[in-house]
């Protein structure tokens, strides 16, 4: 069983949230963050009753707040073992002549800046240290640019560069680093994506099984869980039915 500590940024919903149940039911001790406070609370009340928790509320896309937040915790929460950047999201589906600029800045302040400020607190602990891992959550959009994904892919293409470039630079201080990047998840994405539109959402995994947020946080608990010389650098995870960014069989 596992003492270690693991830091889940957008851990009120998705993949975030059923990473810190599956989590908690291993024993980590866990930092939960997101915006939301109200759910911040909700989720960890309900996982104290399995393991150690401490919250903090603030928008990764802000770098005071961030740094203010994570300078907060309180010494026996600072040797941080796990960073998981999850926090993240899609805004809007249209050609990039089309592109809503507050989208833009969205996606970019939050999938890239965010991920950036929050590695830029936690990563000095673990140098000292000499030890540490981090999970960076990507996207099949990392991979592959598909038609009206512009701005989002090329945001998951920066996460995928930054993780490649952390485990160059984080090699001679032992510490791992790890990209995921998953296919179709059935969470909050598309509703954030199509502004709340429920049958636009609904309609992205019509006809098939996607996969859902627990299946990507067991893997993130395997990935975690590996021996000391054995790291898992770069790993794309599609439900069966999708073959790649736009090859999806269904029905």
């Amino acid at each position: 069983m596992s003492k270690k500590v693991v830091f889940i940024t957008g851990a009120t919903s998705g993949i975030g949230e059923a990473t810190a149940h599956v989590l908690a039911k291993n024993e980590y001790r866990l930092i939960l963050c997101g915006r939301r406070n109200d759910k911040l609370t909700k989720l960890a009340e309900e996982l104290t009753r399995l393991t150690d928790v401490k919250s903090l509320s603030f928008d990764v896309r802000d770098q005071q707040q961030v740094a203010a937040s994570i300078a907060s915790l309180p010494e026996e929460w600072k040797n941080i073992d796990v960073l998981i950047n999850n926090a993240g999201n899609a805004h809007g589906l249209s050609p990039v002549q089309d592109g809503d600029v507050k989208d833009w800045d969205a996606m970019i302040d939050g999938n890239v800046k965010g991920l950036l400020y929050v590695s830029k607190e936690i990563m000095p602990g673990m140098i000292a240290r000499k030890s540490g891992h981090i999970v960076n959550i990507g996207s099949i959009a990392g991979k592959e640019v598909y038609a009206n994904g512009n701005v989002y892919c090329a945001s998951k293409f920066a996460v995928d560069a930054i993780t490649q470039g952390m485990r160059i630079d984080l090699n001679p201080y032992g510490i791992k680093v790890t990209g995921i990047h998953p296919g179709m998840v059935e969470t909050e994405f598309s509703m954030v994506r199509f502004k709340g539109d429920s049958i636009r959402a609904k309609n992205v995994y019509q006809g098939l099984m996607p996969l859902k947020g627990e299946d990507i946080a067991d893997f993130i608990l395997y990935c975690i869980t590996r021996p000391a010389h054995v790291a898992l650098g770069d790993v794309t995870i599609f439900p069966t039915a999708q073959a790649n960014a736009t090859t999806v069989k269904r029905g």
